[in-house]
């Protein structure tokens, strides 16, 4: 089997990776009929080969139900990034529905960074504001593989989960979830999803843009 990763892209996330703090742990899950399903787990494989400081555990939707409705996946592939406590994983929040190919690929290396350290990067202004947070708030972050913008918006969310328990994030790729960027008429991305619909953030914005977006989809 080829390799997904050039010997470049090794290099360059090997170095990276000596930044990684604590360990992690990548929840893939797999489902029938998922084009992407193969492809997704040998390349999170590929990057959990790049350090001891990553493992993968596997699960099928179907199989694996109860696994799937506590970390709220609903579509494969999905991913869901943990740290680790001992030897139970840490929910963060922080998910991939899809494969974090082409430009996203750097979202999945600073999300796992990002989560190493447990340190969402956000000004205390957007703390304060997510500490204010009493209703839970679900992102949906529509991209594709070629939109150079979209990993921006991805880690910005992400960064939101990670801060805050009431946040959920998550990276959806728009040509493998037709049905769900037809339902909420995704014409260009990235495109944040606030709360299934309630709002809406177009463009990679900064984080204040988004901050006030949240507040609004939740008291309209």
């Amino acid at each position: 089997m080829s390799k997904l990763l050039d010997p470049n892209v090794i290099e360059q996330v090997k170095e990276a990776f000596q930044a990684l703090d604590g360990n992690l742990q990548i929840l893939f899950f797999e489902g029938d009929e998922c084009e992407y399903c193969s492809d997704t787990q040998q390349l999170v494989e590929e990057v959990a080969d790049l350090t001891d400081k990553i493992n993968i555990e596997a699960f099928h939707l179907d199989q694996h139900p109860e696994v799937a409705e506590k970390y709220n996946v609903d579509k494969a592939p999905g991913l869901v990034i943990t740290s680790q406590n001992g030897s139970e994983p840490v929910d963060h929040g922080i998910r991939y529905a899809g494969i974090p190919s082409g430009h996203e690929f750097s979202s999945l290396i600073q999300s796992l960074l990002m989560v190493s350290s447990g340190e969402p990067h956000l000004s205390e202004e957007t703390l304060n504001s997510l500490n204010d947070l009493e209703e839970p708030v679900h992102l949906q972050v529509f991209v594709t593989p070629s939109c150079p913008y979209c990993p921006q918006a991805v880690v910005l969310a992400h960064s939101l989960a990670l801060a805050s328990d009431n946040v959920q994030a998550e990276m959806v790729e728009t040509s493998e979830f037709m049905e769900l960027t037809k339902e909420f008429n995704v014409s260009g991305v990235p495109d944040t999803l606030i709360n299934h619909g309630a709002g809406r953030v177009v463009g990679a914005v900064p984080e204040e843009n988004l901050i006030t977006e949240i507040q609004k989809a939740l008291t309209s």
